[in-house]
């Protein structure tokens, strides 16, 4: 291994342990674990292509260190989802950038999740459509092997064809993946709520739609959703241990 790509591997570690800290002080803590656990990783890494032993003392204690607040963190965390009293939130601002789907789901997704429930009156219209187009996108790029989606909606009553339409090519689309999208209308649901199979429950304030809308098709953030301005919104994470379906 070069000196440059351990040097290259250094330099990400502490980006994300960086990262980590500030989410720990903020009492983020599921995400902050995340960044603890792929810091370690990345310190590990540079630690193998090391030969000087004063070096590998200093990253050894580094590393020690790091995984002393990993462990209490995931004994918090844990102690807090046995207790049912997990709650965290997430304030995101105006014109914020860097909460696309995969960043802000990424830390309650394991390998475990298998089912997904979202309820969000508003996937109707085409930018919202696409919006829940990403998210099953982003699903099924995670670590999980999400086997089932459900969608609760409300009908789109000006232009139900094309609503309809979209939603039956997702569905043959994400079947010819091996995930199925079960399919859903009421005229009253006004939450918006995401619920996953290993217990966490994702709360959005503007469901998906918390996008501010692209200048242009050419424009950045038009394709990459964590470059695109946000709108200001807030999102609550629960756990339980028994997933209610929606």
């Amino acid at each position: 291994m070069s000196q440059n790509h351990v040097s290259g591997l250094e330099a990400s570690a502490v980006s994300v342990l960086k990262r980590a800290v500030e989410l720990d002080q903020s009492g983020r803590l599921q995400e902050s674990l995340v960044c603890y656990q792929e810091g370690i990783q990345l310190l590990m890494d540079a630690l193998k292509a090391i030969k000087d032993e004063s070096k590998r003392g200093h990253y050894r204690e580094r590393i020690r260190g790091y995984m002393d607040r990993a462990e209490q963190l995931k004994a918090l965390v844990n102690q807090m989802k046995e207790d049912g009293k997990y709650h965290e939130q997430i304030k995101v601002p105006e014109d914020a950038i860097g909460y696309g789907y995969e960043a802000l789901f990424k830390p309650y997704i394991s390998s475990s999740l298998t089912e997904v429930w979202v309820e969000d009156p508003y996937i109707r219209h085409t930018h919202q459509l696409y919006n829940f187009l990403r998210f099953c996108e982003m699903l099924l790029k995670s670590s999980g092997k999400v086997k089932t989606i459900h969608l609760l909606t409300t009908q789109d009553e000006g232009d139900s064809r094309q609503q309809g339409g979209a939603l039956a090519e997702l569905t043959d689309s994400l079947a010819a993946e091996g995930v199925a999208l079960d399919l859903q209308f009421s005229s009253t649901i006004h939450d918006r709520e995401i619920r996953f199979d290993n217990g966490w429950i994702i709360k959005i304030g503007r469901g998906l739609d918390y996008f501010k809308r692209p200048k242009g098709r050419f424009s950045i953030g038009y394709c990459d959703y964590d470059l695109r301005p946000c709108l200001e919104t807030t999102v609550d994470i629960f756990h339980t241990k028994h997933t209610k379906t929606l």
